[in-house]
């Protein structure tokens, strides 16, 4: 079952960003970059590893470092329930 964006970002999923660098199959000297994103928990961050282990597994180019970031976009403290509202003259 999927969760919504909204769902997930209640749920304490933020936004993890990665730059991998990686050599280029035919040219093992130069290196390459690809940027990935996706909504993750910290500071397991499953999905990011599973993604890491999917490239070492079926893309030819081998990494050479992985750089990452994360950011919860929701905070606890930040979201509460609105059941009403009062306009003001």
């Amino acid at each position: 079952m999927d969760m919504s964006e909204t769902e997930m970002l209640l749920k304490g999923y933020g936004l993890t960003t990665a730059e991998f660098f990686y050599r280029m199959p035919d040219y093992q000297s130069v290196l390459n970059t690809f940027v990935w994103q996706d909504y993750d928990l910290a500071p397991d961050h499953p999905r990011l590893f599973r993604f890491i282990e999917y490239w070492k597994d079926e893309i030819e180019g081998p990494l050479h470092s992985v750089r990452f970031t994360h950011r919860k976009l929701v905070a606890p403290g930040e979201w509460r329930n609105v059941t009403g509202e009062f306009t003001l003259h």
